[in-house]
């Protein structure tokens, strides 16, 4: 770990020390943290592409469509026989 000083005006100083109570941690820890935060690359989003599996559930409902909201009759109706 390097160490540095860097100056802040008064603000920007209570502001820090302020929340790095709140959190319970050092100002120098939460500094770090924050640091961290900004120049962490993003992780970009994956493409709808990686999910080809969506909808491979699909099934036929039939008469009991929506069986979103008769599933205990699908489930009856399945059981029964």
């Amino acid at each position: 770990m390097k160490r540095m000083q860097v100056q802040l005006d008064e603000a920007t100083y209570q502001v820090l020390r302020r929340k790095a109570f709140e959190r319970g941690i050092s100002m120098s820890s939460f500094l770090r943290e924050l640091l961290r935060m900004e120049f962490t690359p993003a992780v970009a989003p994956r493409r709808l592409e990686s999910f080809g599996f969506i909808g491979s559930g699909r099934s036929r409902q039939g008469g009991l469509a929506p069986v979103s909201e008769r599933h205990d009759e699908a489930l009856a109706e399945d059981l029964a026989g």
